[in-house]
């Protein structure tokens, strides 16, 4: 009697439950490895600028200066790439953090399509098949899970939407270290395959494991799918790149709180971050009882703003550019440089540091500390006019800070007190 052999059937794929961990569940025919791969390479490049500007946005804040500048305590080794922020090019601050914030803007839908062009991945059991899997996966984990904390809370900070816990400025700082974490490790893991991929393609035999096994009929190609990709992004730059310029481009800047914003006519007709009304500053802090105080080694100086206006005027054209991503182009502002009321203060030869302190009681960057360098730049202004006008009480009345290529809230407005010396 002839013997039987049992023969074992594995379950058909295709046939199983239809769940997400199945990879039948996923039925979309854009999903594939050149379309994941596309996306990936765009990520890389920009996610790396978007990391390099950060850096660079945040040296620009001279964080090791005064603990009132960083807003990041304990941060520990990771204050290792500091260096003294310069004052020239005098835009630097505007093109750095322009495009920090749009690079970002435009990357949400590149994000977002590469996220879902991996989502079967996500599911995949069992959750690790080797160490090198494990790795992969616990990468994954930061870098999607950091990459979408940054994307949010930096969109939410350039709408002024503060809807998080505690400092934007600690959490997307220490969310950027999480975040490269995830990425450095990712990108050492799957470039080589993206670059293959891209290279030469699927090789003959071998399996598309991001392609769905049992897809839909096709709607919409892969390259349509990217184009549209492309164009959601080029829609976003239309849309917010214009509050970095002036003319018919801000005006069309809608995605941004300081984009189509109509500042008004007049000398002071730019734009501004914080109103004198939202900080509370009255009539009665900045008219006539009003004084600047100097301290130095010489001692202290109060000076009126008529006593200011007496002293040696100058004049430097520079902009407004702040964290958020909007700037201004050159306004031409006069006032007395910061190099001569040190001179006043005692320090004649070599300028110091100065720390700074506003009429405004709360709030960040209420005080503010600024690096010898800055001072001693004859550019550096404690402004008393802008544009051939006093300033308006929005733009700091009756004094201001103005120093070239740095952050927008590190040129105080409403100042009160100079100490040169003491950081």
């Amino acid at each position: 009697m002839p013997e039987r052999r049992r023969i074992r059937l594995l379950p058909d794929p295709l046939s199983a439950p239809r769940t997400p961990a199945n990879p039948g569940f996923w039925r979309s025919p854009v999903r594939g490895a050149r379309f994941t791969a596309v996306l990936g390479v765009v990520l890389l490049v920009g996610l790396t600028l978007l990391f390099v500007t950060g850096l660079l946005s945040y040296a620009a804040y001279n964080p090791d200066l005064n603990r009132v500048n960083d807003k990041t305590p304990g941060k520990g080794w990771l204050g290792f790439y500091l260096f003294p922020w310069p004052t020239g090019p005098h835009w630097l601050y505007r093109l750095t953090q322009g495009l920090h914030v749009t690079v970002g803007i435009v990357l949400v839908p590149v994000l977002l399509a590469k996220l879902w062009s991996v989502i079967p991945r996500l599911f995949a059991l069992p959750p690790a098949r080797s160490v090198g899997h494990a790795l992969e996966r616990i990468s994954l984990l930061l870098l999607v899970g950091g990459a979408l904390f940054e994307f949010l809370t930096g969109l939410l900070n350039i709408q002024l939407d503060y809807l998080f816990p505690g400092s934007f400025y600690t959490l997307h700082f220490y969310g950027a270290w999480v975040f490269l974490a995830g990425f450095v490790t990712h990108t050492v893991l799957k470039a080589p395959q993206a670059v293959r991929v891209l290279r030469n393609g699927i090789p003959r035999g071998g399996a598309d494991t991001l392609a769905a096994p049992d897809p839909l009929p096709a709607t919409l190609s892969r390259r349509g799918a990217l184009a549209m990709v492309g164009a959601g992004s080029l829609l976003l730059l239309i849309t917010s790149a214009g509050r970095s310029f002036d003319g018919p481009l801000r005006r069309i800047a809608l995605l941004t709180p300081r984009g189509g914003t109509d500042p008004g006519p007049g000398p002071n007709a730019f734009q501004i971050n914080k109103t004198a009304a939202a900080v509370r500053i009255t009539l009665a802090d900045t008219g006539e009882n009003w004084r600047l105080t100097v301290r130095g080694p010489a001692g202290e100086f109060r000076l009126s703003r008529a006593e200011l206006l007496a002293l040696e005027q100058h004049t430097a054209a520079l902009p407004i550019a702040c964290v958020e991503g909007w700037s201004t182009s050159d306004q031409q502002w006069r006032g007395v440089r910061l190099a001569d009321l040190a001179a006043l203060a005692g320090h004649r030869d070599r300028p110091p540091g100065v720390f700074v302190e506003s009429l405004q009681r709360s709030g960040s960057f209420r005080k503010a500390a600024l690096r010898d360098n800055q001072v001693r730049d004859g550019r550096s202004l404690l402004a008393l006019e802008v544009n051939g006008a006093p300033l308006s009480p929005d733009h700091g009345y009756p004094a201001r800070i103005i120093v070239p290529a740095a952050p927008g809230v590190l040129n105080t407005k409403w100042v009160e007190t100079l100490t040169f010396g003491e950081l």
